[in-house]
C-alpha cells in the first residue's frame, strides 16, 4: 500500500521503481524551475559558465516555522464512554448545541446490561441464602463443640474422682473388713479351741458327754475354716482384685483425658471448617453483590449528562486516520469503552495544535510569539505563544509516514477569539527571530564542508570555496552572519561531493595552492562552472562513494549530462558510461 505524504509538507513516502522516470522528470524541472527563480529574485546570472548565481542581499529577514493546524478550546473536559466492551448510541445530541449541566447528552443502548442486572438479582440472593445458612451453621457447631466439650470434661473429672474414691474409700474398707474378719475369726477359733479343751477334762470328770464334746470340736473346725477363708480373702484382695481396680480405673482416667483432647481438636476442626465456609459464602455473596453494583453502574454509565453548560463538540471532530477522516458520530454507531465522544470547553479561550517538523524542532522553543491565520475569518490575524513542544513525536503521524518525525505543538491564543471555533483550520507561523537588518543568501548556496559552512564565490578562475558563519534559515533563506559582504555573489549550485571532506583536507593538483579556483570544484565536483563534465578526472569519479555520484549526478544540468554520455561515447569506455549516465537520483 502507497503511504501518502503528510498535508503539513512531511518527508514524502518512497516512490516505487516503475516510477522512476517520472520522478527524475519533475526533480529535474522543480530544480530548473528554483535556479530561474532565484536568478530573476537574487538577480543571479551565469559567471562563464551554466552555474547561476545569486547576489548576497542585505535587509530585513524573518526566520519563522510555519505549519497548519487545528483550533481546540485551550480547556475542556472530555466525557468518554465507560460502558465495557461495545455499545450502540441511541440518542445522541446535536454537535454545536449548547447544553445546560445535566442535560443529557449520549444514550447507549442498556438492554443487555439489564437482562445481566435481572439475573444477577437471582444470583445475589442465591449466595445471600447460602451465606445466612453458613452463619447459622457455624453457630450450631459452636454450641455442640461447646457442649461436647464439656461432657468430656466431666467424664474425665468422674474418673478421677472413681479412683480417688476406690484409693481413699473402697480399697481401705475392704482391706480393713477382711482384717477384722481374720481378727474376728482367730478370736472364734480360739474360745472354741478352749472350749474342747475344758469339754476333754470335763468329760473325764464326767460332767459332759461325748456328743457334746464332738460339737464343740466341730464348732472349733469351722472357726479355722472361716480364718482361714478370711485370711484367703485378704490375699485375694491385696494381689488381684485390688491392682485390677487400681489399673482399671487409672485406665479410665487416661482413656477420659484422650477423649477430652479428642473432642478438643473435633470442635475446633469443626469449627475452622464452619468458619471457612462462612467466610467463602460471604465473599461470594459479596463478589456477586459487588457484580451486581457494577452492572447497575454500567447502567448509569449508559446515561451520559453534562456535568456543566457549554457548547457541545463531538470528539470526531477533526480527527484523521490512515485511509481519511475519522467517521462522524451518529446514532446507531457502535463505540468502544474509553472512547472519546464529547468535548465541552470549559472556558471561551481557544489554542492551536499544529505539528512540528524534526527538522525545524531545534528553532521552535515555548515562548516564542505566533503569527495565526484561519480559513474560515479571511483577512484577521490572531497572536499566540507556544504553550508546549511534545517530547516525543507524534505516534499517529508515525505510523502513516515512518519516515516523517512530527512533534505535536500547543499554541494558546491571545486576545478576543470569540469568532473561532474548535475544529477549524489554522496556519500557525511561530516567529524564532526577526532582523531589520541582516545579510542572507538562498539555503542552497551553503554546503557543509566537514565541520565548516562554505559558499562558493566565482573569481576571475572559477569558482572558490569560502567559509561563513551563518545563522538560522526559514527553508528558503539563510542568515550569514560573517564571511560575505552585500553585493557578492555566490554559486546557486555548489559542488555537492566537496562537501564530503573538511575544506583544508580536499585533494590538490601538482603545484596548485590552496584554495586553487580551478582545483576545488574540478577535482571534487565535475559539473563545476570552469571545467564542465568534460574536464572531469576519471580517477576521482571512481573513488566516489554510490551516494557522492548520485548527488553529483543530481547537480548537472541536463546539457551537462549529454555532454558527459558523449564524452564516454567517445572514449568507447562502456563500463564508465552506465556509471556516469546510468545512474539514476
Amino acid at each position: 500500500m502507497e503511504t501518502k505524504a503528510n498535508s503539513g509538507g512531511g518527508s514524502p513516502s518512497r516512490p516505487r521503481k516503475s516510477r522512476w522516470p517520472v520522478v527524475i522528470v519533475l526533480v529535474f524541472l522543480a530544480a530548473g524551475l528554483s535556479a530561474a527563480v532565484y536568478v530573476v529574485w537574487f538577480g543571479g546570472e551565469s559567471v562563464g559558465s551554466d552555474i547561476p548565481t545569486a547576489v548576497v542581499q542585505r535587509g530585513p529577514l524573518t526566520i519563522s516555522v510555519t505549519e497548519s493546524g487545528t483550533i481546540q478550546s485551550r480547556e475542556r473536559i472530555v466525557l468518554k464512554s465507560e460502558v465495557e466492551g461495545t455499545a450502540r448510541i441511541l440518542f445522541l445530541v446535536e454537535e454545536g448545541n449548547r447544553v445546560r449541566k445535566g442535560e443529557l447528552l449520549v444514550e447507549l443502548d442498556s438492554s443487555g446490561l439489564q437482562e445481566q442486572k435481572d439475573q444477577q438479582k437471582i444470583v445475589v440472593l442465591n449466595a445471600d441464602a447460602s451465606f445466612i445458612g453458613a452463619r447459622e451453621n457455624l453457630a450450631v457447631t459452636q454450641s455442640q463443640t461447646d457442649s461436647d466439650i464439656a461432657q468430656a470434661k466431666l467424664a474425665q473429672r468422674f474418673a478421677e474422682l472413681d479412683l480417688r474414691k476406690y484409693l481413699e474409700g473402697e480399697y481401705p474398707q475392704e482391706s480393713q473388713k477382711a482384717q477384722s474378719d481374720i481378727t474376728i475369726a482367730q478370736e472364734e477359733l480360739g474360745r472354741a479351741s478352749e472350749k474342747v479343751r475344758w469339754d476333754k477334762k470335763l468329760l473325764a470328770q464326767g460332767f459332759v458327754t461325748e456328743s457334746e464334746l464332738q460339737a464343740d470340736e466341730l464348732a472349733a473346725k469351722r472357726a479355722q475354716i472361716t480364718l482361714d477363708l478370711a485370711k484367703g480373702r485378704l490375699q485375694l484382695l491385696e494381689k488381684y482384685t485390688h491392682q485390677r481396680s487400681l489399673e482399671k480405673l487409672n485406665s479410665d482416667v487416661k482413656q477420659s483425658e484422650e477423649a477430652l483432647k479428642r473432642t478438643t481438636l473435633k470442635a475446633s476442626a469443626d469449627l475452622v471448617q464452619a468458619r471457612a465456609q462462612l467466610k467463602a459464602k460471604e465473599s461470594e455473596f459479596q463478589r456477586q453483590k459487588a457484580k451486581q453494583e457494577k452492572i447497575e453502574a454500567q447502567l448509569a454509565k449508559c446515561r451520559i449528562v453534562a456535568p456543566m453548560d457549554g457548547m457541545v463538540v463531538h470528539a470526531t471532530t477533526g480527527q484523521f486516520r490512515r485511509r481519511g477522516n475519522v467517521e462522524p458520530l451518529a446514532e446507531g454507531q457502535q463505540v468502544r469503552e474509553r472512547q472519546a465522544l464529547i468535548r465541552l470547553p470549559t472556558t471561551s479561550a481557544m489554542t492551536a495544535e499544529i505539528k512540528v517538523r524534526e527538522s525545524s524542532l531545534r528553532k521552535v522553543s515555548a515562548g516564542m510569539p505566533v503569527r495565526i491565520t484561519v480559513d474560515a475569518v479571511p483577512g484577521q490575524v490572531f497572536w499566540g505563544r507556544v504553550a508546549k513542544i511534545g517530547v516525543i513525536p507524534d505516534s499517529q503521524s508515525a505510523w502513516l509516514n515512518p519516515d516523517l518525525k512530527v512533534y505535536t505543538t500547543r499554541i494558546d491564543l491571545e486576545g478576543d477569539t470569540n469568532v473561532l471555533r474548535p475544529g477549524m483550520t489554522c496556519r500557525a507561523e511561530v516567529l524564532v527571530e526577526e532582523h531589520e537588518d541582516a545579510l542572507y543568501v538562498p539555503v542552497q548556496a551553503v554546503v557543509r564542508i566537514g565541520t565548516e559552512t562554505a559558499v562558493y564565490v566565482p573569481t576571475a578562475d572559477g569558482f572558490e570555496p569560502r567559509t561563513v558563519t551563518v545563522g538560522l534559515d526559514n527553508n528558503r533563506l539563510i542568515r550569514v552572519i560573517e564571511g560575505l559582504q552585500k553585493g557578492e555573489r555566490v554559486s546557486m549550485a555548489p559542488p555537492l561531493a566537496a562537501s564530503a571532506v573538511p575544506l583544508e583536507s580536499q585533494p590538490r593538483r601538482p603545484g596548485e595552492s590552496r584554495p586553487a579556483a580551478t582545483s576545488a570544484p574540478a577535482a571534487s565536483s565535475p559539473g563545476a562552472a570552469t571545467s564542465g563534465p568534460s574536464s572531469i578526472d576519471p580517477s576521482r569519479l571512481r573513488d566516489m562513494s554510490p551516494e557522492q555520484r548520485r548527488k553529483w549526478l543530481r547537480s548537472l544540468t541536463p546539457e551537462q549530462r549529454a555532454k558527459l554520455r558523449q564524452r564516454g561515447q567517445r572514449s568507447g569506455g562502456r563500463r564508465g558510461s552506465r556509471r556516469s549516465g546510468g545512474e539514476q537520483p
